[in-house]
């Protein structure tokens, strides 16, 4: 909250310089938000010393859909099937929902591991598949009706059976390369 004294203050993410590090070697990184490039230029700046976002897209690069920013990746002039889109409302990439990883919204928690869950995540099991896209809009539709059956069985009183959502990682990404 904005201070006479000290202006706005903002807190990073945990794991936010990790994740740019350990993928910008991998991943072409866009840092496309819908906050406005007044705001977000110097935020990008303090998380990204070292210049790994290659790109930065802002609130006028979206599209106002619903009341919502979208981020539409038809429009990126890059391949879609190569592009995932993170973010934490799912409405931002609503558009393209099989390009789009949800995360959990930070609550300001130092704990956070969501970023460094993330950097793990496409580092090291991208690389098993030979179309990583198409491995992860596979698993992802398998994760969402699995869910949509936990909801169903809930609203019908039953006990859930399977996992929850809070292995997401191990079920979207087997240890092993799938056949």
């Amino acid at each position: 909250h904005p201070q006479l004294v000290t202006g706005w203050r903002f807190k990073k993410r945990p794991g936010i310089e990790s994740l740019l590090q350990q993928l910008a070697p991998l991943y072409e990184i866009v840092v496309f938000t819908s906050e406005t490039g007044m705001t977000a230029y110097p935020l990008i700046d303090s998380v990204d010393p070292h210049g790994f976002v290659s790109y930065r897209l802002f609130r006028d690069a979206t599209r106002y859909m619903d009341g919502h920013h979208v981020k539409d990746i038809s429009c990126l002039n890059r391949d879609p099937a190569k592009v995932v889109v993170v973010d934490c409302r799912r409405e931002a990439f609503c558009l393209q929902p099989y390009n789009g990883l949800a995360l959990p919204r930070w609550d300001g928690s130092s704990d956070d591991r969501a970023l460094y869950d993330l950097a793990a995540f496409l580092k090291s099991n991208y690389a098993l598949e030979e179309d990583p896209l198409a491995a992860f809009k596979r698993r992802r539709t398998q994760l969402e009706e699995e869910e949509q059956q936990r909801m169903a069985e809930l609203a019908q009183g039953k006990k859930p059976t399977g996992l929850f959502l809070g292995a997401l990682a191990g079920r979207l990404w087997p240890r092993s390369k799938q056949q």
